[in-house]
């Protein structure tokens, strides 16, 4: 389906388009194109996996012209571009809005101006129910999407995907644990009651295609997903290190933290498709006539409930363990290479 096609990512210089590259670039693509604002990570990625087929091109969403440029002669996005630790943003909102409100209506116009074919844009399960700011910024982004999914030209399609944690991205919580047990430092932990969904790079980078595949206009895609708590992780990751008596601080919980997180709230659930793996989240597509569409009767939502952290299949020990051997750093730590994850 990529086949003699040129992709562009959003924010490429990140864990995902690092996943993305490797998954794509012995395919038959014509063309990657990485887009971020970070030189350093661009130069050390253009060493790393020394390809004719990837380009790179400095830029910044919250900028039209830079992306309109990187967008020339571009088929297909994928746009992961943001502002996306919690805390960082708390104190810093309207710098979250900039990136990923305003970003992402620049990359759908330019992506509309130079017919694109397809956009799959990349959100968060902190935009259910958001309590931070971070959160708000991305279910305002979704917002965005769906309202510019309405009025596309023929052909062009838009959708999302929406994810829970993404095991061992950069700044993610299991590479720091990692590094802090090789440092012989206490690991720091906000909560051990905390659930999150646990998703690997390339669940991540499935979805993804998922939603390329199957995705119509205003479409949300959510995959099915594990969840544990923070306890649970740790144990793991000490038993996986050998370090069963491993010291551990707990800190409280951060700025804009949640105990749980949602990936689909009870009103999109009362619309989900069930989709095998995944849930399909359509757009309501009615317009501001609502006369129009009056039905007898109301939908009981009573009887549905959101779908969440605390109420999907939990991990214990054992299966959190298997689920962390999938992490190429975790196999050789499990052989007892101490390595420090690269990111940290």
């Amino acid at each position: 389906m990529f086949k003699n096609n040129t992709l562009l990512i959003t924010g490429g210089t990140g864990s995902f388009g690092n996943a993305v590259l490797r998954r794509f670039l012995n395919s038959d693509i014509k063309e990657v194109r990485i887009f971020s604002r970070d030189e350093k990570k661009q130069d050390d990625m253009r060493k790393k996996f020394n390809s004719d087929k990837l380009k790179f091109y400095i830029g910044d969403v919250r900028d039209y012209q830079s992306v309109s440029n990187a967008m020339r002669g571009v088929d297909f996005i994928f746009h992961a571009a943001a502002l996306k630790q919690v805390p960082s943003c708390e104190f810093y909102p309207l710098e979250a809005v900039k990136t990923n409100v305003l970003g992402t209506e620049n990359v759908l116009e330019a992506a509309i101006a130079h017919n694109v074919k397809k956009v799959v844009c990349l959100s968060t399960d902190k935009a259910v129910y958001p309590i931070n700011a971070m959160g708000t910024s991305k279910a305002m982004m979704e917002k965005v999407i769906v309202a510019k999914s309405r009025n596309v030209p023929e052909g062009m399609t838009i959708s999302t995907t929406r994810y829970g944690n993404v095991m061992a991205s950069r700044g993610s919580v299991i590479p720091l644990f990692v590094r802090q047990i090789i440092e012989n430092t206490p690991i720091t932990i906000t909560d051990p009651s905390m659930t999150r969904f646990m998703m690997t790079l390339d669940d991540a980078v499935d979805l993804v295609i998922h939603a390329f595949k199957n995705g119509n206009n205003g479409d949300i895609f959510v995959q099915k997903a594990p969840a544990a708590t923070i306890d649970i992780l740790t144990k793991a990751i000490f038993s996986l290190m050998n370090k069963p008596e491993h010291q551990v601080n707990i800190i409280g919980t951060r700025h804009g933290e949640k105990l749980f997180e949602v990936l689909c709230s009870r009103e999109e659930m009362f619309v989900a498709e069930d989709q095998g793996s995944y849930y399909r989240i359509p757009a309501d597509n009615r317009d501001l006539n609502y006369s129009k569409y009056f039905e007898e009767g109301e939908k009981d939502l009573s009887k549905v409930a959101d779908y969440n952290s605390h109420n999907t299949e939990r991990l214990n020990v054992e299966s959190m363990k298997t689920l962390l051997l999938k992490l190429d750093f975790m196999r050789e730590i499990e052989k007892g290479n101490l390595i420090v994850p690269e990111g940290v």
